[in-house]
């Protein structure tokens, strides 16, 4: 008989394996010597060993299912039970069943991971369709189309991005919460399809209305310059009408603008012209400019009257310059000469006015009196020493000469 701590052979090759205090009868190798015997059937506890080993290894790695390996690892301690093998049957048996524990726990615990992520995927799908909806609920009036179509793609490609990605949603949930997406996308896209009809018609409206205008903007060209003010009303009936579509409004606006242009290119010409016939004009100007600077040099003040005289009337009849600009700047330096001249006669019909002469001797009378009085005054005070009499009355007495010397006396 050949025995080892876990098995036994008996001379018939009976086989057994030790259970505890026991020996069970695994089966019999008569054909061979006892040491294959037992070999045979420790390479059978082997087996089983190398599959506990590999639920072990598949249970750690990550993302197998626990649920899964929960039905092999239940056969396999069954089989390692009644097992016809030679080894430590009792600690495979032990590990089979810690296996069996920690999927049980494993298993409860990606449930609960399977539910929080369905309920995370029906949030996160709700919140897809609310804003789906949200969009469909907008005035199509005040959306941007271009914007709200990106808007609502990229939700769409959130949604199939959960759909491929995400776990499985219940049915129900799935199916209730795709209607509502669906619907929401068939609004907007109704909106659209209405908002770009209604738009067509507007456009349509503002073409023809527009091109009533460039017509009547063309019919203009006849009349030059004078055709101007009514160009600049119809360009405000322009501006009013409202966009035909940028295709339209471009081609239309070229037409149009080339009709003002064809008007003010001839009020243009006429200003070239006119700016070419004031050239001789501008150099009269020039020279009367020239002339006028012995004005405010002459002295006597009917001769620089005379002379400014003669040099205005000359002035008008040259007439007017252009451009504009010339004109004002030659009309501002003889005006200024105009405003010194001015000046004087001012000066001099105040000074010989009676009654402004008649008041300025009244008041040379006054000033000299007060003068007498003060210079006393002062004569008084210097004679008593008093310092502060002294200095109000020579105080008094600069004030009244100064006044007298203003009016001329």
């Amino acid at each position: 008989m050949l025995e080892t701590d876990w098995g036994r052979v008996a001379s018939d090759g009976t086989v057994s394996v030790r259970e505890g205090e026991t020996w069970r009868v695994v089966g019999q190798y008569p054909d061979g010597d006892p040491q294959e015997a037992l070999g045979y059937y420790q390479r059978k506890y082997a087996d089983l060993a190398g599959e506990v080993g590999l639920l072990e290894a598949r249970l750690r790695r990550a993302g197998v299912s626990a649920s899964d390996l929960r039905g092999p690892a239940t056969a396999l301690r069954a089989r390692i039970a009644d097992a016809a093998a030679v080894g430590d049957l009792a600690s495979l048996d032990v590990r089979v069943a810690a296996l069996v524990g920690d999927l049980q726990q494993a298993s409860e615990a990606q449930a609960q991971e399977a539910r929080e992520a369905v309920e995370a995927a029906i949030a996160e799908r709700t919140t897809l369709v609310v804003a789906a909806e949200a969009i469909a609920a907008r005035d199509p009036r005040t959306v941007q189309w271009k914007q709200a179509t990106t808007q609502l793609q990229e939700l769409f490609d959130s949604w199939q991005s959960q759909q491929q990605n995400g776990p499985r949603l219940p049915k129900g949930v799935s199916q209730d919460l795709w209607k509502r997406f669906r619907d929401a996308r068939a609004a907007v896209d109704r909106h659209r399809r209405e908002f770009y009809a209604e738009l067509d018609e507007v456009h349509k409206a503002a073409r023809d209305r527009k091109v009533q205008l460039v017509e009547r903007a063309e019919a203009l060209a006849s009349r030059g310059e004078d055709g101007i003010a009514d160009y600049r009303n119809l360009l405000d009936q322009w501006k009013a009408a409202g966009r035909a579509g940028k295709k339209a409004d471009d081609s239309l606006w070229i037409r149009f603008k080339a009709a003002g242009d064809a008007l003010y290119g001839a009020r243009s010409a006429r200003e070239t012209a006119e700016v070419e016939a004031s050239r001789e004009k501008i150099d009269a100007k020039r020279a009367l400019l020239d002339e006028a600077k012995a004005v405010p040099a002459e002295r006597d003040l009917a001769s620089a009257r005379r002379l400014l005289t003669g040099i205005q009337r000359r002035w008008d009849e040259i007439g007017r310059v252009y451009p504009r600009d010339t004109e004002r700047g030659l009309d501002d330096q003889l005006r200024a000469i105009e405003q010194e001249v001015r000046g004087r006669e001012d000066v001099d019909w105040k000074r010989n006015d009676p009654e402004q002469k008649a008041r300025a001797n009244d008041m040379t009378r006054q000033l000299t009196d007060a003068i007498e009085k003060l210079e006393a005054e002062l004569a008084a005070a210097k004679a008593t020493g008093d310092k502060r009499a002294i200095a109000e009355a020579s105080e008094a007495l600069e004030a009244r000469k100064g006044w007298l010397r203003a009016i001329g006396g």
